[in-house]
């Protein structure tokens, strides 16, 4: 399953302009070509150089990266959690993806009408955010309410949640999205069916004019970012929506030299499959045969049979054990026969935590 990503924000920020062009820059997306699910949500490829050297090492016919699934989300205005403008469905669609991409505008235009009439990036995040926290409050007071009729059966469960609902209400009644809550893994596990919008990560993805870009996040009003972002445990990119859009029309060469010529050294896409990897914990593993070569997304800290069931379901039942190198150390030994030869290639039972990068075949009963 592809990880999904819905791109947010106010009108007029850059939201469509970046969903096209990183829907239209793919490389090597011959395995996952641009795919228009819907009108407004495309699969990405996300870039990854080692594919390409296990692909020459094993003579696959095919390389088949992870992918991004990306949401362009209809934008919000004032008043979305009660029904404003396309509010329901900015809502709904939220729901549906597993982190936000909330672009805020950091440029002047004044042929791009603002919808507030100014340029205030935290003004705008503010607006987004509220929205959201008002719509988990209403969630949580209607879980609350139902609880609470509950509670005189002293359900062990239920009181647990309870004091899980009315913490995150006691942040949300204060204007604090539902992520600056910290909870336990155990707290966390309760909230598993409740799909609170503002729990959602966040990157922030701050879009500044093409001359800004170079900048990082020394620029003005990306620098009015940074302390929200902190605060709430989110991450900030700076891109410009008008170089993602140029350069997705360029090829591999020409982009290279575009880059050099601007200053920067990797696309908006690179810098959002990376950001977006690191915010959700998740790293790749590898398989390469004559069939293919392909890259796996898991969580950081799974096992061995955890990661063998992303293949296939089965192969957590029927692991018997995984024979395992690192990329690094296949590189350096140019074959798994040498590899083996050298002893860099090794075998790896149930309660191994995997690595990113370690190229993998599992050992499974069929």
């Amino acid at each position: 399953m592809a990880l999904s990503l819905g791109i947010v924000g106010l009108p007029n920020v850059g939201k469509s302009t970046l969903f096209n062009a990183i829907t239209q820059s793919n490389v090597e997306a011959s395995n996952y070509p641009f795919c228009t699910i819907d009108p407004n949500v495309g699969i990405v490829t996300v870039p990854d150089l080692r594919l390409k050297m296990l692909s020459g090492i094993s003579k696959s016919q095919k390389i088949i990266p992870t992918a991004i699934e990306f949401w362009d989300i209809a934008g919000l205005v004032q008043g979305a959690s009660k029904g404003e403008g396309l509010g329901n469905q900015f809502l709904a669609n939220i729901r549906e993806v597993q982190a936000l991409l909330h672009v805020v505008r950091c440029f002047e235009d004044e042929n791009i009408l603002h919808v507030e009439g100014r340029i205030d990036p935290v003004s705008d995040i503010d607006i987004i955010n509220l929205e959201l926290i008002l719509a988990d409050i209403s969630t949580l007071e209607k879980r609350i309410q139902g609880h609470s009729k509950k509670m005189k059966n002293h359900d062990k469960t239920i009181m647990e949640q309870m004091a899980v609902y009315e913490k995150l209400k006691r942040a949300l009644d204060a204007g604090k999205p539902a992520r600056t809550v910290d909870l336990s893994a155990q707290e966390e596990g309760l909230l598993k069916d409740l799909s609170l919008l503002s729990r959602k990560p966040v990157i922030y993805v701050a879009n500044v004019a093409e001359k800004d870009i170079s900048l990082g996040l020394d620029q003005v009003y990306v620098n009015k970012i940074v302390p929200i972002a902190k605060a709430e445990g989110a991450l900030i990119i700076v891109i410009s929506s008008k170089i993602e859009q140029e350069i997705s029309q360029l090829s591999p060469e020409e982009a290279k030299e575009y880059f050099q010529a601007i200053g920067i050294t990797e696309s908006g896409l690179d810098k959002l499959a990376k950001a977006s990897y690191e915010l959700l914990g998740l790293i790749s593993y590898l398989t390469t045969g004559e069939k293919e070569t392909r890259a796996w997304a898991i969580k950081k800290g799974t096992k061995g049979p955890q990661a063998a069931a992303v293949i296939h379901s089965d192969f957590e039942k029927g692991f018997i054990k995984a024979e395992i190198v690192s990329y690094d150390d296949l590189v350096r030994s140019g074959s798994f026969q040498k590899a083996r030869e050298e002893g860099v290639l090794r075998l790896e039972g149930r309660e191994y935590v995997m690595r990113d990068g370690d190229v993998v075949d599992f050992k499974v009963n069929s």
